[in-house]
């Protein structure tokens, strides 16, 4: 009975159908074995490209270059072609100024993310560092205008600041102080920031926004020397000088050893003291103002020559103290005089120093009064 039942489930099992379903059966079984070995080898291997990729970016934050170099390309043996991998990669071969193996990574993630901030920062500081200006500018640009992570925000500014450095150190100081102007819309209050901008715009000339953004950075950190310094140098630059004064004195005090501080300084002094036009002045007081102006024009036209040289000596017996006081239509002419011969000579024996520089700044502080 029992061999009768054993043929009949062996004939059962000889029949097409189930030899059919029994190896379907056995091969839906073999492919989940397979699948799941795949899914465990690669997982595995993940992990590895992870563990070694966590290692790279330990020893880049370090500036451990040459060693993130090597985890990250240990990290690509397992996934050839991780995004992150590849920018991590690149950003070590920079560190090690391998940049041209670095431009190639680059290149290729820029292929495949154009609109990723970082990539494009970097892109523009290597053809800044080839010299390469409008393919620096170009990816500057992108860069500024690039998706940046919502806790990376700060390196679009930074990647503006950074344009703005390039413009200046390539004389692009129209277009430096635009991207500047853009820029101080978001820069906030933050004193060291405001101190930052205030000197790029002291570079790229703009004193109008210079001066007010050391004066933003002053209401906090009222005793910074370098921002006192700076707000004195742009209130100098824009003809203040009185204003430039109290910055400058700031400055000194704060800092004794700013040797430019105290020079310009000095300037400012010499100026307030030898401007006759400045007002609330004595007319005694003005009229020896003009009588030592007149007598330091003297000196310098003796020593450059000229054409005024004859009109200074025609007029000189009559600047005294009796001469201007008789005449004080004099004073005018007096130093319409004096600031012809100052720029004059500066033209023809260079600029001149102490005295002579500081009526040359008057001169020109009251051009077309």
């Amino acid at each position: 009975m029992a061999g009768r039942r054993l043929q009949d489930l062996r004939d059962y099992f000889r029949q097409p159908p189930v030899m059919l379903a029994l190896l379907a059966g056995l091969a839906v079984i073999f492919f989940a074995a397979v699948t799941g070995l795949s899914r465990a080898y690669q997982a595995q291997r993940e992990a590895l490209g992870q563990r070694w990729f966590s290692r790279g970016l330990a020893d880049l934050k370090a500036q451990r270059f040459d060693s993130a170099m090597t985890e990250f390309r240990s990290a690509l043996l397992y996934s050839r072609d991780d995004y992150a991998y590849q920018l991590n990669l690149a950003e070590a071969l920079i560190g090690l100024k391998r940049t041209s193996e670095a431009s190639a990574y680059l290149v290729n993630l820029w292929d495949r993310q154009p609109e990723d901030g970082l990539v494009n920062l970097e892109l523009a500081r290597i053809e800044a560092q080839k010299g390469q200006t409008e393919e620096a500018l170009r990816y500057y640009h992108d860069a500024i205008y690039s998706a940046w992570p919502s806790d990376q925000e700060s390196k679009r500014r930074e990647a503006r600041l950074e344009l703005v450095e390039f413009l200046l150190s390539t004389r692009g100081k129209a277009q430096a102080q635009s991207e500047l102007i853009a820029l101080e819309e978001n820069m906030g209050d933050d004193p060291a920031q405001q101190e930052r901008m205030g000197d790029l715009f002291l570079r790229a000339q703009d004193y109008e926004h210079a001066l007010a953004a050391y004066r933003v950075s002053l209401k906090t950190e009222r005793d910074n020397a370098a921002a006192l310094a700076g707000a004195g140098a742009a209130a100098f630059q824009l003809g203040r000088y009185p204003q430039a004064l109290r910055y400058l004195q700031a400055a000194v005090a704060a800092n004794p050893d700013d040797t430019q501080s105290a020079e310009r300084l000095k300037m400012a002094e010499m100026v307030v003291e030898m401007d006759p036009f400045r007002r609330q002045i004595p007319v005694a007081q003005r009229d020896r103002i003009v009588m030592e102006a007149f007598a330091t024009a003297g000196e310098r036209v003796k020593t450059c020559g000229g054409e005024a040289q004859a009109s200074w000596a025609q007029m000189n017996p009559r600047i005294t103290e009796l001469g201007l006081k008789r005449n004080p239509d004099l004073v005018e002419a007096a130093m319409d005089l004096v600031f012809a011969i100052e720029r004059q000579s500066s033209g023809s024996c260079g600029s001149g120093s102490g005295k002579d520089a500081a009526l040359l700044l008057i001169a020109k502080l009251h051009e077309g009064n």
